[in-house]
């Protein structure tokens, strides 16, 4: 027997049903991106290879999917998207001072190094503000992650805000080497703060050093947690960064959109481009956050263009995970109709549907085969979400039927013909 081909490990077929829920979720989410001013970019799916490498701080070399053109040259399939369109705006944006809002939506490609079930294709989209080093760009951004979560039935679900030079100023406090900062990085990002501050015993840190890093653990909830986190700031850089939170969650008040905010201060970002305050957006019934973002103010320089930026990205099979799970409906409306017809009914069935597309309505032409039956048309209608069935008989009768409702209705008949 012939061996059926299948999808590689971490990625799947979305066909259907399924992929027209996920479409009008995207619909949605761009709708609000749009309501904000941001205007549409599309970037390549593959780049040059230096546009992620090492020092932009993206992903490991090892869990980029590589491959080379035909003068030889390292592309890679994009991990992320937010380095390419700092190097399209670097290019299409060089001399623009005023603010450049940019949106997009695309898919990213991660070969994870250790799988534990994740997907290696994801869908995107996301929002850049270049040009603009402003707390009001900061609030910006996370009110339009707000509006975007709750424009899709979301009402359960937290933004945690941090500031990686609140973060940084620890590390440069506790002065670690390159190997000893990897390691803290490592255990804080997993939570294991008695691991770092048995650690830092073991390197002999001075003790208020390791005290301000253990006890990042505590810097998790309301804007309280700010004023706790001054007596732990090392420096001027770290009371400045505190201080830009507190700006920022003054502005979302007038927002309103700081019942869904939060502080962790002991966030430092998985890419290493993040500059200012970072974000992540968290729902139940999803394992991984289903929003990333964060300020980027030198990334663009590493293209030739030195502006302040900030974005994000919504994980769109994230989202759809969690509204599945939450039971939240997306919208997705039945558009439409089957015409159906009996054999020698063609022209009939042609010429109305053709009427309907005219009018910008969807119709779709089913010829009925012997041996299938009223309810087998029915039965298909309603599983590919179509709204109504129109059945042209031989006999010239017509008979209508709201899918939706069930109602049936006749029109015309062969008396009527004669």
């Amino acid at each position: 027997m012939k061996q059926l081909l299948h999808t590689p490990e971490g990625v799947r077929d979305i066909y259907n049903v399924e992929c027209g829920k996920k479409l009008s979720l995207e619909s949605r989410l761009h709708k609000v991106l749009q309501l904000y001013g941001y205007h549409d970019i599309q970037t390549p799916t593959f780049e040059y290879f230096d546009v992620f490498r090492k020092e932009i701080g993206t992903t490991p070399s090892r869990e980029l999917y590589k491959f080379f053109d035909k003068e030889g040259n390292t592309l890679v399939l994009r991990p992320d998207i937010t380095p390419s369109v700092a190097r399209a705006a670097a290019t299409l944006f060089g001399d623009e001072d005023l603010p450049i809002r940019l949106c997009y939506t695309g898919n990213t490609f991660v070969n994870h190094s250790s799988y534990q079930g994740r997907m290696r294709e994801n869908t995107q989209m996301g929002a850049e503000l270049i040009g603009v080093d402003t707390v009001e760009a900061d609030a910006e951004m996370l009110a339009m992650v707000v509006d975007c979560l709750s424009s899709i039935g979301l009402r359960e679900f937290q933004v945690s805000v941090g500031n990686v030079d609140f973060f940084q100023s620890l590390i440069e406090d506790a002065s670690l080497d390159p190997e000893s900062e990897m390691r803290v990085r490592e255990l804080i990002n997993n939570r294991n703060y008695f691991g770092v501050e048995e650690y830092l015993d073991s390197i002999q840190v001075r003790r208020s050093a390791k005290e301000a890093l253990s006890g990042l653990g505590d810097l998790f909830g309301g804007v309280e947690v700010l004023a706790q986190a001054r007596n732990i700031a090392p420096n001027s850089k770290a009371i400045m960064a505190l201080r830009r939170l507190e700006q920022i969650y003054d502005i979302l008040t007038i927002y309103g959109a700081e019942k869904y905010i939060s502080f962790d201060l002991s966030m430092s970002g998985t890419y290493g481009y993040y500059t200012g305050i970072i974000f992540r957006g968290y729902t139940f019934g999803t394992g991984d956050a289903i929003v990333k973002g964060g300020r980027y103010d030198h990334l663009l320089e590493k293209f030739g263009k030195e502006s302040p930026s900030i974005g994000f990205a919504l994980v769109i099979d994230e989202l759809m995970k969690a509204l599945t799970r939450q039971h939240v409906r997306i919208t997705y409306s039945r558009k439409n109709t089957l015409i159906l017809y009996d054999r020698g009914m063609e022209k009939s069935a042609i010429e109305l549907a053709k009427e309907f597309r005219d009018k910008f309505k969807n119709a779709e032409l089913l010829c009925r085969e012997p041996g299938k039956t009223l309810d087998d048309y029915k039965r298909y209608g309603k599983d590919y979400y179509a709204g109504s069935l129109i059945y042209i008989q031989a006999d010239r009768q017509i008979l209508m039927i709201n899918l939706v409702t069930g109602e049936e209705k006749v029109v015309g008949s062969k008396e009527q013909e004669q």
